[in-house]
Protein backbone atom coordinates (compact mmCIF):
# COMPACT_ATOMS: atom_id res chain seq x y z
CA UNK A 1 0.00 0.00 0.00
CA UNK A 2 1.33 3.36 -0.97
CA UNK A 3 2.16 5.72 1.30
CA UNK A 4 0.54 8.92 0.97
CA UNK A 5 1.05 11.15 4.04
CA UNK A 6 3.44 14.04 3.32
CA UNK A 7 6.95 13.65 4.78
CA UNK A 8 8.59 16.15 6.97
CA UNK A 9 12.84 15.58 8.43
CA UNK A 10 14.18 16.98 11.35
CA UNK A 11 17.51 15.97 13.33
CA UNK A 12 19.07 16.57 16.50
CA UNK A 13 22.93 16.89 17.47
CA UNK A 14 24.38 13.68 19.80
CA UNK A 15 26.29 16.16 22.21
CA UNK A 16 25.05 14.35 25.06
CA UNK A 17 22.32 13.43 27.13
CA UNK A 18 18.87 15.03 26.19
CA UNK A 19 16.91 17.57 28.85
CA UNK A 20 13.35 18.21 29.75
CA UNK A 21 14.16 21.68 27.36
CA UNK A 22 14.72 19.11 24.56
CA UNK A 23 11.61 17.48 25.76
CA UNK A 24 9.16 20.15 25.79
CA UNK A 25 10.61 22.26 22.68
CA UNK A 26 11.16 19.23 20.33
CA UNK A 27 10.44 15.88 21.51
CA UNK A 28 6.61 16.26 22.54
CA UNK A 29 5.86 17.69 18.92
CA UNK A 30 7.76 14.88 17.17
CA UNK A 31 5.43 11.97 19.18
CA UNK A 32 2.68 14.11 17.55
CA UNK A 33 4.04 14.56 14.22
CA UNK A 34 4.68 11.26 13.64
CA UNK A 35 1.02 10.06 13.72
CA UNK A 36 0.05 12.38 11.14
CA UNK A 37 3.34 12.53 8.74
CA UNK A 38 6.07 10.47 7.42
CA UNK A 39 8.89 10.95 9.63
CA UNK A 40 12.18 10.84 8.84
CA UNK A 41 14.37 11.73 12.19
CA UNK A 42 18.33 11.56 12.39
CA UNK A 43 21.16 11.61 14.94
CA UNK A 44 22.99 14.58 12.95
CA UNK A 45 26.45 12.94 14.24
CA UNK A 46 28.16 14.73 11.29
CA UNK A 47 26.70 18.01 12.37
CA UNK A 48 28.37 17.47 16.04
CA UNK A 49 31.99 17.63 14.34
CA UNK A 50 31.66 20.87 13.09
CA UNK A 51 32.38 22.02 17.04
CA UNK A 52 33.75 18.52 18.59
CA UNK A 53 36.06 17.77 15.35
CA UNK A 54 39.12 18.09 17.98
CA UNK A 55 38.13 15.65 19.90
CA UNK A 56 35.25 13.03 18.26
CA UNK A 57 35.26 10.10 20.65
CA UNK A 58 32.39 10.69 22.41
CA UNK A 59 29.67 11.21 19.43
CA UNK A 60 29.83 7.69 18.98
CA UNK A 61 28.92 6.87 22.80
CA UNK A 62 26.23 9.79 22.69
CA UNK A 63 24.18 8.14 19.14
CA UNK A 64 22.69 5.59 21.01
CA UNK A 65 21.87 7.31 24.07
CA UNK A 66 20.09 10.13 22.26
CA UNK A 67 17.69 7.38 20.33
CA UNK A 68 16.89 6.00 23.74
CA UNK A 69 15.91 9.60 25.10
CA UNK A 70 13.59 9.36 22.07
CA UNK A 71 11.86 6.42 22.44
CA UNK A 72 11.44 6.63 25.86
CA UNK A 73 9.81 10.09 24.62
CA UNK A 74 7.41 8.47 22.62
CA UNK A 75 9.02 8.10 19.34
CA UNK A 76 7.93 4.72 17.49
CA UNK A 77 10.23 3.12 15.21
CA UNK A 78 6.63 1.23 13.44
CA UNK A 79 5.62 5.02 12.77
CA UNK A 80 8.44 6.53 11.91
CA UNK A 81 12.34 6.50 10.41
CA UNK A 82 15.28 6.77 12.98
CA UNK A 83 18.31 6.89 11.09
CA UNK A 84 22.31 8.24 11.96
CA UNK A 85 22.91 10.72 9.45
CA UNK A 86 26.68 8.94 8.73
CA UNK A 87 25.37 6.09 8.07
CA UNK A 88 23.40 7.16 4.93
CA UNK A 89 26.71 8.22 2.81
CA UNK A 90 24.79 9.99 -0.33
CA UNK A 91 24.00 12.58 2.09
CA UNK A 92 27.89 13.68 2.11
CA UNK A 93 27.70 13.34 -1.82
CA UNK A 94 24.53 15.66 -1.96
CA UNK A 95 26.69 17.92 0.83
CA UNK A 96 29.63 18.17 -1.66
CA UNK A 97 27.37 18.51 -5.03
CA UNK A 98 25.40 21.53 -3.55
CA UNK A 99 28.50 23.34 -1.97
CA UNK A 100 29.49 23.88 -6.08
CA UNK A 101 27.15 26.21 -6.68
CA UNK A 102 26.14 27.54 -3.41
CA UNK A 103 27.65 31.28 -3.10
CA UNK A 104 29.99 31.89 -0.35
CA UNK A 105 28.46 35.35 0.42
CA UNK A 106 25.23 33.42 1.14
CA UNK A 107 26.91 30.94 3.92
CA UNK A 108 28.96 34.29 5.68
CA UNK A 109 25.45 36.06 6.14
CA UNK A 110 23.60 33.07 8.01
CA UNK A 111 22.40 34.80 11.08
CA UNK A 112 23.94 32.53 13.31
CA UNK A 113 27.45 31.95 11.93
CA UNK A 114 29.10 34.94 13.65
CA UNK A 115 26.70 34.65 17.13
CA UNK A 116 27.65 31.14 17.19
CA UNK A 117 31.57 32.03 16.64
CA UNK A 118 31.32 33.94 19.64
CA UNK A 119 29.19 31.97 22.12
CA UNK A 120 31.91 29.19 21.27
CA UNK A 121 34.77 31.60 21.54
CA UNK A 122 36.91 28.83 23.52
CA UNK A 123 37.02 26.59 20.13
CA UNK A 124 38.58 27.37 16.92
CA UNK A 125 35.62 26.86 14.03
CA UNK A 126 37.07 29.13 11.21
CA UNK A 127 37.01 25.93 9.49
CA UNK A 128 34.83 25.12 5.94
CA UNK A 129 32.71 22.72 8.09
CA UNK A 130 31.43 25.20 10.55
CA UNK A 131 31.09 27.37 7.60
CA UNK A 132 29.38 25.42 5.15
CA UNK A 133 27.42 23.48 7.80
CA UNK A 134 24.00 24.92 6.55
CA UNK A 135 25.11 23.17 3.18
CA UNK A 136 25.13 19.92 4.94
CA UNK A 137 21.70 21.11 6.79
CA UNK A 138 20.49 21.50 3.48
CA UNK A 139 21.60 18.22 2.16
CA UNK A 140 19.69 16.43 4.82
CA UNK A 141 16.46 18.00 4.20
CA UNK A 142 16.36 18.23 0.65
CA UNK A 143 17.71 14.52 0.23
CA UNK A 144 13.87 13.19 1.28
CA UNK A 145 12.24 15.82 -0.43
CA UNK A 146 9.59 16.77 2.45
CA UNK A 147 6.91 18.61 1.63
CA UNK A 148 7.46 20.25 5.09
CA UNK A 149 10.62 21.10 8.01
CA UNK A 150 9.50 21.23 11.62
CA UNK A 151 11.15 24.79 12.89
CA UNK A 152 11.19 26.84 15.50
CA UNK A 153 11.14 30.92 14.90
CA UNK A 154 14.75 31.49 15.22
CA UNK A 155 15.56 28.42 12.42
CA UNK A 156 13.48 30.16 9.79
CA UNK A 157 16.40 32.04 8.31
CA UNK A 158 18.19 28.53 7.96
CA UNK A 159 14.96 26.94 6.27
CA UNK A 160 15.19 30.28 3.70
CA UNK A 161 18.43 29.62 2.94
CA UNK A 162 17.60 25.56 2.36
CA UNK A 163 15.30 26.78 -0.19
CA UNK A 164 17.00 29.15 -1.63
CA UNK A 165 20.15 26.01 -2.30
CA UNK A 166 17.31 24.21 -3.72
CA UNK A 167 16.11 26.60 -6.03
CA UNK A 168 19.50 27.33 -7.43
CA UNK A 169 19.79 23.78 -8.04
CA UNK A 170 16.82 23.45 -9.64
CA UNK A 171 17.72 26.67 -12.00
CA UNK A 172 20.82 24.96 -12.96
CA UNK A 173 19.92 21.78 -13.78
CA UNK A 174 17.08 23.22 -15.30
CA UNK A 175 13.57 20.92 -13.78
CA UNK A 176 12.25 21.71 -10.48
CA UNK A 177 13.46 18.42 -8.98
CA UNK A 178 14.52 19.59 -5.40
CA UNK A 179 11.34 20.19 -3.17
CA UNK A 180 11.37 23.87 -1.92
CA UNK A 181 10.32 22.18 1.99
CA UNK A 182 7.01 24.78 3.58
CA UNK A 183 7.79 25.68 7.47
CA UNK A 184 5.97 23.74 10.16
CA UNK A 185 5.92 26.24 12.84
CA UNK A 186 6.36 24.63 16.20
CA UNK A 187 4.74 25.33 19.02
CA UNK A 188 6.13 27.69 21.60
CA UNK A 189 7.00 25.81 25.08
CA UNK A 190 10.34 27.01 25.80
CA UNK A 191 11.52 25.35 29.38
CA UNK A 192 14.03 27.80 31.71
CA UNK A 193 16.67 26.57 33.53
CA UNK A 194 16.97 26.21 37.16
CA UNK A 195 18.53 29.89 37.70
CA UNK A 196 15.91 31.76 34.95
CA UNK A 197 18.34 31.68 31.67
CA UNK A 198 18.04 28.71 28.86
CA UNK A 199 18.19 25.34 29.59
CA UNK A 200 21.59 24.25 28.65
CA UNK A 201 24.04 21.53 29.83
CA UNK A 202 26.90 24.19 29.45
CA UNK A 203 25.07 26.14 31.81
CA UNK A 204 24.95 23.71 34.49
CA UNK A 205 20.84 24.26 35.03
CA UNK A 206 19.06 21.52 33.40
CA UNK A 207 17.28 18.42 34.35
CA UNK A 208 18.27 15.95 32.20
CA UNK A 209 15.72 13.22 30.61
CA UNK A 210 17.64 10.04 32.61
CA UNK A 211 18.21 11.79 35.65
CA UNK A 212 16.90 10.03 38.68
CA UNK A 213 14.62 11.75 41.43
CA UNK A 214 17.11 11.69 44.17
CA UNK A 215 19.84 14.30 41.65
CA UNK A 216 16.51 16.29 40.98
CA UNK A 217 14.83 16.60 44.02
CA UNK A 218 17.72 19.18 45.66
CA UNK A 219 18.19 20.75 41.90
CA UNK A 220 14.28 21.56 42.20
CA UNK A 221 14.91 22.71 45.77
CA UNK A 222 17.36 25.04 45.27
CA UNK A 223 15.59 26.71 42.05
CA UNK A 224 15.21 30.53 41.16
CA UNK A 225 11.53 31.94 42.66
CA UNK A 226 10.26 35.62 42.58
CA UNK A 227 12.98 37.55 43.92
CA UNK A 228 10.27 39.56 45.67
CA UNK A 229 9.05 36.77 47.31
CA UNK A 230 11.67 37.96 50.62
CA UNK A 231 8.94 36.02 53.03
CA UNK A 232 5.81 33.40 53.21
CA UNK A 233 3.61 36.29 53.82
CA UNK A 234 4.54 37.86 50.49
CA UNK A 235 2.76 37.95 47.48
CA UNK A 236 4.28 36.62 44.35
CA UNK A 237 3.87 36.87 40.49
CA UNK A 238 3.78 33.61 39.00
CA UNK A 239 4.57 34.86 35.27
CA UNK A 240 8.23 36.07 37.08
CA UNK A 241 8.46 32.77 39.09
CA UNK A 242 10.69 30.49 37.80
CA UNK A 243 8.64 27.13 38.99
CA UNK A 244 5.31 28.35 36.95
CA UNK A 245 6.68 27.43 33.51
CA UNK A 246 7.08 24.32 34.95
CA UNK A 247 4.12 23.52 37.06
CA UNK A 248 1.70 24.44 33.72
CA UNK A 249 3.52 21.77 31.85
CA UNK A 250 3.88 19.15 34.11
CA UNK A 251 1.20 19.45 37.09
CA UNK A 252 -2.56 18.56 36.61
CA UNK A 253 -4.60 21.72 35.68
CA UNK A 254 -6.95 22.46 38.63
CA UNK A 255 -3.54 21.69 41.06
CA UNK A 256 -1.91 24.60 38.97
CA UNK A 257 -4.66 27.14 38.79
CA UNK A 258 -4.55 26.68 42.50
CA UNK A 259 -0.99 27.06 42.78
CA UNK A 260 -1.09 30.25 41.13
CA UNK A 261 -3.85 31.92 43.35
CA UNK A 262 -1.93 30.74 46.25
CA UNK A 263 1.23 32.35 45.00
CA UNK A 264 -0.60 36.08 44.16
CA UNK A 265 -2.18 35.64 48.16
CA UNK A 266 0.90 34.45 49.74
CA UNK A 267 -1.22 30.96 50.63
CA UNK A 268 0.89 29.27 48.68
CA UNK A 269 4.89 29.28 50.00
CA UNK A 270 7.83 28.52 47.61
CA UNK A 271 8.69 25.74 49.69
CA UNK A 272 5.63 24.27 48.95
CA UNK A 273 5.50 25.20 45.58
CA UNK A 274 8.89 23.37 44.99
CA UNK A 275 7.93 20.30 46.65
CA UNK A 276 4.47 19.98 44.82
CA UNK A 277 6.89 20.33 41.89
CA UNK A 278 9.27 17.47 42.53
CA UNK A 279 6.03 15.07 43.21
CA UNK A 280 4.66 15.85 39.74
CA UNK A 281 7.84 15.85 37.98
CA UNK A 282 8.37 12.31 39.25
CA UNK A 283 4.92 10.91 37.77
CA UNK A 284 5.80 12.51 34.76
CA UNK A 285 9.20 11.75 34.32
CA UNK A 286 8.90 7.47 35.92
CA UNK A 287 6.64 6.40 32.59
CA UNK A 288 9.82 8.09 30.72
CA UNK A 289 12.33 6.41 33.01
CA UNK A 290 10.84 3.22 32.77
CA UNK A 291 10.76 3.06 28.62
CA UNK A 292 14.02 4.34 29.25
CA UNK A 293 15.10 1.33 31.34
CA UNK A 294 13.21 -0.78 28.72
CA UNK A 295 15.41 -0.92 25.75
CA UNK A 296 18.64 -0.26 27.79
CA UNK A 297 18.15 -3.48 28.80
CA UNK A 298 17.64 -4.68 25.41
CA UNK A 299 20.50 -3.11 23.24
CA UNK A 300 19.82 -6.13 20.87
CA UNK A 301 16.35 -3.87 20.06
CA UNK A 302 18.31 -0.66 20.08
CA UNK A 303 20.63 -2.00 17.82
CA UNK A 304 17.85 -3.15 15.16
CA UNK A 305 15.99 -0.17 15.14
CA UNK A 306 19.02 1.85 14.27
CA UNK A 307 19.74 -0.65 11.26
CA UNK A 308 16.56 -0.57 10.18
CA UNK A 309 16.56 3.20 10.14
CA UNK A 310 19.27 3.46 8.74
CA UNK A 311 18.35 0.93 5.77
CA UNK A 312 14.95 2.68 4.72
CA UNK A 313 16.67 6.08 5.37
CA UNK A 314 19.63 4.93 2.39
CA UNK A 315 16.93 3.48 0.52
CA UNK A 316 15.38 6.62 -0.29
CA UNK A 317 18.64 8.59 -0.47
CA UNK A 318 19.84 6.26 -3.04
CA UNK A 319 16.77 6.94 -5.42
CA UNK A 320 17.52 10.26 -5.24
CA UNK A 321 20.97 10.52 -5.78
CA UNK A 322 20.55 8.55 -8.98
CA UNK A 323 18.19 11.20 -9.82
CA UNK A 324 20.43 14.17 -9.03
CA UNK A 325 23.17 12.56 -10.71
CA UNK A 326 21.01 12.19 -13.72
CA UNK A 327 19.92 15.42 -13.92
CA UNK A 328 23.81 17.04 -13.59
CA UNK A 329 25.01 14.65 -16.15
CA UNK A 330 26.70 12.92 -14.10
CA UNK A 331 25.07 9.04 -14.77
CA UNK A 332 28.19 6.94 -16.43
Amino acid sequence: MTNTRKRIVSGMRPTGPLHLGHYFGVLVNWVKLQEEFDCFFFVADWHALTSEYADPSRIKDFVPGLVMDWVAAGLDENKCVIYQQSAVKEIAELHLLLSMSTPLGWLERCPTYKEQKQQISQKDLNTYGFLGYPVLMSSDILMYRPEAVPVGQDQLPHLELCREIARRFNHIAGQDFLTEPKDLLTPDAKLPGLDGRKMSKSYGNSIGLGESMETIRPKVMGMLTDENRKRKADPGDPAICNLFPYHKLMTDAETCAEIEAGCRDASWGCVDCKKKLVESMDGFLTPLHDRRRQIENDPERLRAIIESGNAKAREAAVKTMEQVRELIHFNF
